[in-house]
């Protein structure tokens, strides 16, 4: 199903407020939905109204919000209040005749995320809201092919880079910065950067990074939204850093994480990545095929 080619920027923000303003009202009947449409949450295909419409009681004011007109994408990162939780979320709609035909949400609980380090307390970074001039601008499929390499880079890790970063790369997961990170408790490696760590060989216990799907090309803002998950087999024990260094893995389990990830591309390199990702039972598979 293709977009409608009438459906700037500014039309699907629009569709995004009204999807927005339903859902804070608790209220189905505010969204423009298409005649079929296709909703998960947590990787779970519901009912439309169910999982976070009924739960939901403010939305903080943070927000980065992008969209690729050419597909009819729009997508939203931001923190969502259930009564006494705060949680980082990130939603992508896909519009068709300015109708809402999929909604994918990841609601990243701390209560029930398996992350131990997830924070709500998020502030903007004004990077996302950069409009790129032509010359710092790189063609869609070079877009899609840096965040690919991305997890190519990070799928069985031997510190190998397989993508471009940008030397002020930094990331976010779940809320938290976790490279150049000095104050990181949970792990030394948050303190370098994302080519350093990749080159340390750090993620060795990242077995796949499987069902990858690039769901939106944002080229104003140089931003790729992509979906998967990564899969930990938790069956290796102690291994070497490329410094030599011995490491145990933190992951000594069978599980998986399913992610949406957006990844700010300026210059043909990554100089940002946001990220949202919870627990799921190992090699869960993907209600979008």
């Amino acid at each position: 199903m293709r977009a409608s080619p009438d459906c700037d920027r500014a039309c699907l923000y629009r569709v995004l407020d009204q999807y927005l303003a339903g859902l804070k009202a608790r209220d189905i009947r505010k969204v423009p939905w298409a005649a079929h449409v296709k909703n998960t949450e947590n990787n779970v295909e519901l009912r439309l109204g169910d999982g976070l419409w009924g739960t939901i009681t403010a939305l903080d004011a943070y927000e980065m919000r992008f969209a690729d007109p050419q597909t009819g994408a729009v997508a939203i990162f931001g923190v969502v209040q259930e009564t006494t939780e705060r949680s980082p979320y990130a939603t992508r709609l896909k519009v068709v005749n300015r109708t809402v035909t999929e909604v994918e949400t990841i609601v990243v609980r701390p209560s029930d995320a398996g992350i131990p380090f997830v924070t709500a307390d998020i502030k903007p970074l004004p990077v996302w809201d950069e409009i790129l001039t032509p010359a710092l601008r790189s063609p869609r499929q070079k877009m899609i092919d840096l965040a690919n390499g991305y997890f190519d880079t990070l799928q069985l890790n031997d510190g190998t880079l397989h993508t471009e970063f940008a030397d002020d790369c930094n990331r976010r997961e779940d809320g938290m910065q976790s490279t150049n990170n000095v104050q990181a408790v949970l792990d030394p490696i948050s303190q370098w950067g994302c080519a350093d760590q990749f080159r340390l060989g750090q993620y060795r216990y990242d077995d796949r990074l499987r069902d990858r799907r690039f769901l939106a090309v944002d080229e104003e803002r140089g931003i790729v939204l992509a979906g998967g998950f990564i899969d930990h087999e938790g069956r290796l024990g102690d291994f070497k850093l490329t410094n030599g260094q011995t490491k145990s893995p933190i992951f000594r389990r069978p599980h998986s994480f399913v992610l949406l990830e957006a990844f700010k591309i300026r210059a043909g390199k990554i100089q940002q990545i946001e990220a949202v990702f919870i627990t799921v039972p190992y090699n869960m598979p993907t209600p979008w095929k």
